[in-house]
This record gives C-alpha cells, structure tokens and sequence, in this order.
C-alpha cells in the first residue's frame, strides 16, 4: 500500500484563503486588515484633495491638473448615466464610490503590502474583502432607494406592480440580485487578479509575471468604471419616469 506525506516536499506556492487579522472590540470581531488598507486609502485620496486645492491656479498643473481631470471624468460619468438634469447631485456619490475603488485596486496591484507581517491574514486591497464590496454594494442600493423615494414619494413602490401585480415577486427579488452581483463582481475579480499574480510570482519570478500585472492594472480600473456606472444606471432608473408621470 502506497502511503503519499500530508504535506509536499518541495512547496511551490503557499496561499492561505480565509485567514484573517482581527481586532476585538468589547464583543465585536473587526477586520483589522481591511480598514488598515482602507484608511491608507481614504488617507490618500484626501491628502491628494488637500494638496490639488491648497493653491488653486487658474492654469491648472500638477496634482490640480490630475484631480481636475478626475473630476470633469466623474462628471461626465454622472452626466451619461443619469441624465443632463439629474446627475449634479450624485456627483460626489458616483465620484467617492470610483476614486475609492480605483485606488483600493491599484493600491492591492502596486504596493507591496504583504512585506507587512501580521500576526495572522497578511494585507491586501480593501476591495479583496467581500465585506468592503458588499458593503459597498449595500450603499448604491440605499442611494438609489433614496433616490426614487425622495423624488417620487410612496408613488416609487408603484413600480413593483407595473405592468401588472404578478411580476411583484421578481420586482422585489431584483433589488437583492443588484447588490449581489455589484458585490462578486469586484471582488471575484480582484481577488481571482492578486492570487494569479501571486502564483505567478512564486512561480516563475522574474519577467512572465510583468504583463499580467499590467493587465491587473487595467482589469482593476475596469472594474471601478464598472462599479460606479453601474452605480449610476441603477440610480438613474429609480429616478426615470417621474416627468412623464407629471406630464401625463
């Protein structure tokens, strides 16, 4: 009988999927490894504002020049997705939800984060945690609630019977397959990114792994883009209709 060791000889790769850095709060387990990365982030991205706005030109240059140019392309974004009327105010929604995701991607595909010992759990980008994009999910449902019931009051839950009441069960089980996809979607795609470039990386170390992580580059822009237009259809569609109700 033929008897193999519980361990291999010669490991090639050692990833660990599931473990996790906690900090204990009283009775409540947090992720200390996600908000370490995540207020990395925020830091980041409001020491940039700061920086982009301390000296406002009239000719912009520099870091002015690129939050300016992030600016005019999360308004357009806004602008396409909810209409020439309605996306000023989602502006800083759709724009926050995108700088975020952009950079927690690329923060996860350039920075070497996992040089940093943990005693358990190693760092990552936030968004290779299913709670950060499940909770970033569950805020572009709450938006887009908010969205149709500000504007068309307790008229908004009219939609779930139009055109006729049968269609109420697959009205309501839309709104959970909204979240749920925004949710896997990203961090599907981000965590199946860090693991391939990582394999690679232990694999073959040198320059094969170099493409795939400029491809990762690009993949984890798509997916902020991806995100926050998302963000905006689904806000754009609670809104719809509200004129042409008037109109009628």
């Amino acid at each position: 009988m033929l008897s193999f060791p519980a361990t291999p000889i010669l490991p090639l790769a050692s990833l660990e999927v599931g473990h996790h850095f906690y900090w204990q709060i009283g009775n409540l387990k947090v992720h200390g490894q996600v908000f370490l990365v995540s207020w990395f982030v925020i830091a980041l991205l409001v020491l940039a504002s700061v920086l982009a706005t301390r000296n406002i030109q009239r000719i912009p240059s520099g870091i002015q020049n690129l939050m300016e140019y992030a600016l005019d392309f999360v308004r357009e974004l806004a602008k396409n997705q909810l209409g020439e009327k309605e996306f000023r105010p989602w502006v800083p929604f759709i724009g926050t939800l995108f700088l975020f995701i952009f950079v927690s991607n690329w923060s996860g595909a350039l920075i070497p984060w996992k040089l940093i010992k943990l005693p358990e759990g190693e760092l990552a980008a936030p968004t290779n945690d299913i709670n950060t994009t499940v909770a970033l999910a569950l805020l572009v449902s709450l938006a887009y609630f908010y969205a149709g019931f500000r504007k068309k009051g307790l008229g908004y839950f009219a939609k779930y019977v139009q055109p006729t009441p049968v269609l109420l069960p697959i009205a309501i089980l839309e709104d959970f397959t909204k979240p749920l996809s925004l949710s896997f979607r990203l961090f599907g795609n981000i965590l199946a990114d860090e693991l391939v470039v990582a394999v690679l990386v232990l694999l073959v170390p040198l320059f094969v792994p170099l493409p795939v992580m400029l491809l990762g580059l690009f993949t984890s822009a798509i997916q902020a883009l991806v995100f926050a237009t998302l963000a905006g259809a689904y806000i754009h569609e609670a809104l719809e209709g509200h004129g042409e109700e008037e109109h009628h």
